[in-house]
């Protein structure tokens, strides 16, 4: 791979790192070790703090790259991804949960493309970011906490909820942008 096509950089390098942890996250899950679901917690917390931060200096440094623009959604969906298909084998997630989730994350994955292809780009919204917090914390509770807690459901619940409508957000404020778009273009 050629340093144009993969600029070496930290974030890219978080990025990255991410997408290697997934399978250390599945392995973790599934495998049958005493401290597996501990072990799971916390590499799931890492690499979703790697998220966090690859983001975060890629701006501060002015190192963002279009290869970090690609790979850093893709490399969010995976983990959500993975750890939900896992958990619901385990049977500690309700599949209806995970079907919801990965729908909303395909759907404006796709439309993201879409959008990208009209030449209109959908930057994160705040509401997309407040999505992704709730499903990364009530992952986590769902790998580190055992048993149902209230709590836990309630977390889960919610991140369901504003995973819906963030999605809903998403697909009306597109529109809007390929209508408003659409105008320029006739005006």
């Amino acid at each position: 791979m050629s340093a144009a096509v993969f600029p070496l950089n930290l974030p890219n390098l978080l990025t990255v790192m991410r997408i290697m942890l997934v399978p250390a996250l599945v392995v973790a899950l599934l495998g049958n070790t005493p401290a597996g679901d501990v072990l799971a917690a916390v590499v799931f917390a890492l690499a979703s703090l790697t998220d966090f931060v690859d983001g975060y200096l890629a701006r501060a440094r002015g190192s963002v790259t279009t290869f970090g623009k690609l790979m850093d959604p893709l490399a969010d969906k995976l983990l959500i991804v993975a750890a939900l298909i896992a958990l619901v084998s385990l049977h500690r997630l309700a599949a209806w949960v995970a079907m919801v989730i990965i729908t909303r994350e395909l759907a404006v994955t796709v439309l993201r493309l879409a959008a990208t292809q009209a030449g209109v780009v959908m930057a994160a919204s705040m509401f997309g970011k407040v999505k992704t917090c709730l499903q990364i914390a009530a992952i986590l509770a769902v790998i580190a906490v055992h048993g149902k807690p209230m709590w836990v459901a309630a977390l889960l619940y919610l991140a369901v909820l504003v995973t819906v409508l963030s999605g809903l957000d998403y697909f009306f404020g597109l529109r809007r942008r390929m209508q408003q778009s659409q105008a320029q273009a006739d005006g």
